[in-house]
């Protein structure tokens, strides 16, 4: 890339400066306005231009030393602010406040002033360049107060303003839900990169300033926030006030949230299930990718949203379901909404910008557009017979614009442009003082063309042309073969420039003309800035009802979006139950099966009878026969059905899931020292400890990548505790056939398999489940499938065949665990915790003083006393 390099930076004063502006932010690369360009100094330069991949330069001295420096233009900033983020820079910006002639009124040599205007963060983009138009971008603040976590997170790109607290043990799930793209917290998070800031996480400094914001005498109109809760709001508050600057952000009155508003999936899950994200780390190959037909980016955000929290209110999940239904059946209106949502602009992220102070006419002209298009919309589906509860609801907040849609539709031209600085956006007729100096702009300009005729016809010189640039203004430019001419002094031009080519000249008439134009062109600017400001104020007026609007045409893209996923490929409304039954017939998985349509196959649909009566299946057969599949569909169908979707079955019916847990293929995580096996232990803890009776569990092939006997001990004792201490559904697949036994031991464990029949010495996978356990591993019929080589699998038979024979003598390695206690009697059994010899086992005599051996003689005397 070429090197982007402007003026040299000037010495002592300016570089004070500098200098004195990095002290404010440390944490930031610092964007120096100079003219023209954003410059970068020292170990800044270094960091951008590696990140930029442009030239590192440097010019001047500083102490002695060069000055290394870098720089991007102003007209291409956000294009670099946009990798810059990505990179994970935090970026300020600081700007010029005041005009190089002022600066030169304060003295010779005074250094233009300068200002950090905004500090750029990830958290906090309101640009359209450098945001996903079909993702949310969360800010998140967390604080700990007592055993709660406080969670305040808001997209400030469409003023969404989330509060709520949390058990300590709830902090992974509700931020993997969140999927923050910056979190501010006082104190480092585990596993989290976190932004660091102690300022602000007060609850009753921040329940003020949120009064003080949304002028409200009490919160309890938006909900009741507890103290941490507040703390942290203080602290997301804070936070925006130390980025924006005297920018306003766009912050909506806070919903409160609570963890038991949604089914909690934690991160794992999320991974495991590939929800937002394909194991390869793109959006292709989720759930989210094989799910979204939506039009508009709001309506992609918004149905990420509910995929990430599905809801625990069965009302609420029907309300959506109603809605997806409607448009389901009928084809022909959902085909007219969605063809006309298509064609809306992102009306809430455009609001965002107004408020935020970096909007412009486009998005004037964008909430004008949007907004009558709401207007049509609302009478349109005004119309529909036999509507639900939840459109009832949407389509009062798509009217009640028609004043502010007038007003727009008279001073904005068709299509306004992003950059204000041009003019030419307030529409003719407006106002009669702009019309009448564009009118005497014009003329000039229309005279200022009489003159290069004139010019040419005098002259003699057909090549002579009238240009206009930044620097001279408008000028006689001649090839430079005939500059002689125009160089006499009788000629009546003044010499102004030579160039390669061309030389440049001025003249009276011209300049007279130029100055007519330019007076009227800057007077012309004012009058069109003062309309701009005034028509923002007008808008922001009424930013909360905007908002509104763009949510309900988000949810109606939402379900029209469902509609058109479940006419597609015959997907069934779920219904509910108040027990806890997970009945599916016909269910599939929507990624594989599209993956499978695809390649030119056909997908196989299963079904899957969970009840109280068999809460727990174990699942058995081959690799690749589709026990992973399985497990993973019906915790999909679990969590589309609670999001308000249709589902991949034939009919599907079951009890609410409280959370959903996957422990499914499971891999490294070596930046943290963790092997697969603890990776698996780790989440397998975690799905135990949390799970409750209304609960959704997959697990697959725990136990694996430790010693046999080690792993099938492991599974042993996980199938036994899931089914007698947590109670909950769970789909359980296993290589290990020894856990097959344990359907003769517990009342609630059902054995299933999916089929497979070897045919003429080759494998056939059926991806069929049946009942009851697999007659056998099909281990090596798989190795053949794989390629391995044929020395290799006849040696695998004979080791086989040797083994089997032991086992036949022996009765296996599961040899004897007939006779074991039940889970809950082996608990029992367990002696209880001795804490006088915890005690003296933590003690530590060699290290102990004195007095710190009597204060343990008597602690352990305490205690002795109280196990008694």
């Amino acid at each position: 890339m070429a090197t982007q390099v402007s003026n040299s930076p000037a010495a002592t004063p300016m570089m004070a400066q500098y200098h004195a502006l990095k002290a404010e932010t440390e944490d930031c690369l610092l964007f120096y306005r100079m003219g023209d360009f954003f410059e970068l100094f020292f170990d800044d330069a270094k960091a951008a231009a590696s990140c930029l991949d442009i030239a590192l330069t440097s010019r001047g001295e500083h102490l002695g030393e060069p000055i290394p420096m870098c720089g991007v233009p102003i007209h291409a900033a956000e294009s670099y602010l946009a990798r810059l983020i990505k990179g994970g820079f935090r970026v300020a910006i600081a700007e010029q406040i005041e005009s190089p002639a002022e600066a030169k009124k304060r003295g010779a040599k005074s250094v233009v002033n300068r200002a950090i205007v905004r500090v750029v963060t990830a958290g906090t983009l309101t640009e359209e360049a450098l945001l996903d138009s079909r993702a949310a971008n969360w800010l998140v603040a967390v604080t700990r107060v007592g055993e709660r976590y406080g969670i305040a997170a808001a997209d400030i790109s469409t003023g969404r303003f989330e509060l709520g607290s949390i058990p300590a043990g709830a902090l992974d799930a509700e931020l993997a839900r969140l999927g923050p793209s910056e979190i501010v917290s006082p104190e480092p998070l585990p596993s989290r990169e976190v932004t660091e800031r102690r300022s602000g996480f007060d609850s009753l400094a921040a329940e003020a300033r949120l009064k003080l914001r949304f002028e409200v005498a009490t919160l309890d109109g938006f909900g009741a926030f507890d103290r941490p809760a507040l703390c942290a709001a203080g602290g997301l508050l804070a936070y925006l006030d130390e980025v924006a600057r005297e920018s306003l952000t766009f912050l909506r009155p806070p919903v409160p949230r609570s963890a038991g508003d949604h089914m909690m999936i934690d991160a794992a899950t999320r991974e495991s299930l590939e929800l937002t994200v394909s194991s390869s780390g793109s959006r292709a190959g989720s759930l989210l990718a094989a799910v979204d037909r939506t039009v508009t980016g709001a309506g992609a955000r918004l149905l990420a949203a509910d995929l990430g929290a599905p809801l625990l209110d069965r009302d609420a999940i029907e309300a959506r379901l109603d809605l997806v239904t409607l448009f389901e059946r009928d084809s022909g209106a959902r085909e007219l909404l969605r063809r006309q949502l298509k064609a809306l602009p992102d009306i809430g992220r455009a609001l965002g910008r107004l408020v935020a102070g970096r909007g412009g006419p486009r998005d004037l002209g964008q909430l004008r557009d949007g907004l009558e298009e709401a207007r049509r919309l609302q009478a349109r589906l005004a119309l529909l017979p036999d509507q639900p509860s939840l459109l009832g609801i949407l389509l009062p907040s798509l009217t009640g614009h028609g004043e502010l849609v007038d007003l727009l539709s008279r001073a904005l031209v068709p299509s306004p442009p992003i950059d204000s600085a041009q003019g030419g956006y307030i529409a003719e007729g407006h106002d009669a003082a702009l019309d009448a100096l564009r009118a005497a702009g014009g003329e000039g300009r229309r005279a200022i063309a009489s003159l290069e005729a004139r010019y040419r016809q005098q002259t003699g010189i057909a090549a002579l042309k009238i240009r206009h640039n930044g620097v001279l203004g408008y000028h006689v430019e001649v090839p430079a073969r005939n500059a002689d001419k125009l160089m006499n002094v009788e000629s009546g031009f003044t010499h102004r420039q030579t160039l390669a080519g061309v030389v440049r000249f001025n003249a009276p008439d011209l300049h007279e003309q130029a100055l007519r134009v330019g007076q009227a062109g800057s007077h012309a600017l004012e009058i069109e800035a003062r309309h701009l400001e005034q028509l923002i104020a007008e808008t922001l007026k009424r930013s909360e009802p905007i908002a509104a609007a763009a949510d309900a045409l988000a949810r109606l893209d939402v379900a029209a979006g469902l509609a058109e996923r479940a006419s597609e490929d015959g997907w069934s409304r779920p219904h509910f139950a108040p027990h806890n039954c997970f009945e599916i017939e016909g269910g599939r998985h929507p990624v594989v099966e599209a993956a499978v349509r695809a390649g030119g196959g056909r997908f196989v649909a299963n079904d899957c009878g969970l009840s109280e009566q068999e809460r727990l299946w174990l699942v058995t057969g081959p690799n690749m026969g589709g026990k992973s599949t399985f497990l993973r569909q019906n915790a999909l169908i679990a969590l589309l059905a609670q999001a308000g979707s249709y589902v991949p079955a034939t009919s599907a019916k079951m009890g609410l899931v409280d959370r959903l847990f996957s422990r499914v293929g499971a891999s490294d995580n070596l930046a943290r020292g963790r092997s697969t096996f603890m990776v698996e232990m780790v989440e397998t803890a975690a799905i135990i400890a949390q799970a409750t009776e209304r609960s959704f569990v997959i697990l697959d092939e725990v136990g694996r990548g430790t010693s046999t006997y080690d792993g099938l001990a492991i599974a042993w004792a996980v199938v036994e505790a899931i089914h007698d201490r947590n109670r909950c559904r769970c789909l359980f697949a296993t290589h290990y056939h020894e856990l097959t036994r344990l359907a003769e031991r517990l009342d609630a464990l059902s054995l299933h398999h999916v089929r497979a029949r070897e045919w003429k010495g080759d494998l056939v996978l059926l991806h069929e489940l049946a009942r009851g356990p697999a007659d056998r591993s099909y281990g090596i019929a798989v190795a053949k499938l794989a390629g391995l080589p044929g020395p290799v699998l006849a040696r695998a038979k004979s080791v086989l065949a040797k083994l089997e024979q032991g086992r036949a003598a022996t009765g296996g390695i599961a040899a004897g665990l007939d006779d074991l206690p039940l889970f809950a009697a082996a608990a029992q059994e367990a002696p209880p915790p001795d804490p006088l010899r915890a005690a003296l086992e933590a003690a530590e005599p060699d290290t102990m003083s004195p007095r710190e051996a009597l204060e343990m003689l008597y602690r352990l005397k305490t205690i002795a006393k109280d196990s008694h």
